[in-house]
């Protein structure tokens, strides 16, 4: 079974105007990440709400499952 994390992962744009990931937050839970993705994606210009079930102690995880996509976001993130 495992822990679930519930993450924000922020995006912005660069110099060239490539789509750039900025560092992970964590949530407390599915509602908060979409909330906090939503708040990131106006002031930063994109966000995806994530989580991810797994086992800390051994590294093995589960697939992550995409919670919501906010603004500007790669295409290779589905959701």
């Amino acid at each position: 079974m495992g822990i679930t994390y519930f993450v924000v992962l922020p995006f912005t744009k660069d110099e060239e105007g490539e789509l750039v990931p900025l560092d992970p937050v964590e949530a407390q839970s599915s509602e908060g990440a979409k909330r906090r993705a939503a708040a990131v994606a106006d002031s930063k210009g994109g966000a995806i709400a994530f989580s991810r079930t797994g086992e800390p102690a051994t590294g093995d995880f589960e697939d992550a499952v995409v919670l919501g996509r906010y603004g500007d976001v790669p295409g290779d993130f589905t959701g």
